[in-house]
């Protein structure tokens, strides 16, 4: 099943051109600077914003043709903005129920003990919304668009109104919803690590044209990807999360690319992404022993690409198959004469569990 759109657009200074399709299942996410269509395009998937002569389908459902129009209520969505509108004069349960009481028994997919527990709701059940905080209310809103048993999930924004900690709080949850939902999402951000702990894959957008399309593990391979433009190149590492040790230490992912990593006994067990940042490993041509990193991994090079500032990326493939890029300087890529095809160790010194 896919999502397929057509449209253009033109509104004063800015236009918008897209003929794109990507398939509907996991997570997709727009990403692209302010301004340069992302809420414009999911309005035209929404069916908020009526374009003539745009086309949008889902699946074998035509929502938007020349001659055919499903208006916003019936094309079955859940929608998630900024801001999470919740009604003012409703407890928590109320505003959860408000969709799911509107949508007709044989569609109702989800039910209200499996969502407030799959987004920590239920000792919140019966509070006025008004005592909640920003992410307790983001969190109600997810809950409300998700007992509307959608078949698509529009995320605009979700986490732009929140601060910094409120962000780091509801991420699990977010991650958790695309994991457990089953619901294929759309979610527009401009931020790169929402998308590296959430995306299955990565629409780029720019100046009202969806440049690009491809999985996050390609986007992550590309040297300046504009995902890199916080903290510099960046690998996803994805596998099964282990369970404690006495040390706090888990195991993660398969033998041959297994690493060692503290994690809370909160983050549980299972498939988990890794998140390790290119200047947080290094390589060597022997195997060291006397060190204190204790990831050492066999990865084959497959690349060296020059990137600004003096710096060479290494592109390298762990033995699992996964991409794992390695940050260095020019200097220490003569001095060890690495070159493609050549098997090194990579070091890594520190990750970030992105559950």
């Amino acid at each position: 099943m896919s999502l397929q759109i057509r449209a253009q657009l033109q509104r004063g200074d800015f236009s918008l051109e897209v003929d794109t399709c990507w398939p509907a299942q996991g997570v997709t996410a727009l990403f692209g600077r302010s301004g340069c269509g992302k809420t414009t395009l999911l309005r035209i998937i929404a069916g908020l914003e009526r374009v003539r002569g745009a086309q949008v389908r889902f699946g074998d459902q035509c929502w938007q043709s020349e001659s055919q129009w499903l208006p916003v209520e019936k094309r079955r969505l859940g929608l998630v903005f900024q801001e999470a509108s919740l009604l003012p004069h409703l407890s928590v349960t109320g505003n959860l129920l408000y969709g799911y009481r509107r949508t007709a028994p044989a569609l109702r997919r989800l039910q209200l003990p499996d969502v407030s527990a799959m987004l920590g709701l239920e000792s919140l059940l019966a509070r006025p919304v008004e005592e909640l905080s920003g992410g307790q209310k983001q969190r109600v809103a997810l809950g409300r668009a998700l007992l509307c048993s959608p078949q698509l999930l529009l995320l605009d924004e979700p986490l732009a109104a929140l601060d910094t900690q409120t962000k780091r709080e509801i991420m699990p949850f977010l991650s958790r919803l695309a994991q457990a939902s089953g619901i294929p999402m759309v979610l527009i951000t401009h931020a790169p690590d929402e998308v590296q702990r959430l995306a299955d894959r990565v629409v780029f957008m720019r100046d009202g044209c969806a440049d690009e399309q491809c999985s996050l593990q390609e986007a992550l391979a590309k040297p300046e990807s504009p995902l890199f433009a916080d903290e510099g190149p960046s690998s996803v590492l994805e596998g099964e999360l282990g369970v404690a040790d006495e040390h706090g230490m888990r195991l993660f992912g398969p033998e041959g690319s297994q690493l060692r990593v503290q994690a809370p006994d909160a983050a549980g067990t299972g498939p988990t992404r890794l998140r390790v940042l290119a200047r947080d490993v290094s390589v060597a041509l022997d195997d060291p022993a006397r060190i204190s990193i204790r990831n050492h991994l066999v990865v084959t090079i497959r690349q060296l690409h020059d990137l600004p500032d003096n710096r060479v990326l290494l592109d390298t493939v762990m033995q699992d198959g996964q991409t794992l890029l390695i940050e260095i300087t020019p200097w220490s890529a003569q001095q060890l004469a690495l070159a493609a095809g050549q098997h090194v160790f990579a070091l890594i010194k520190s990750v970030a569990l992105m559950r």
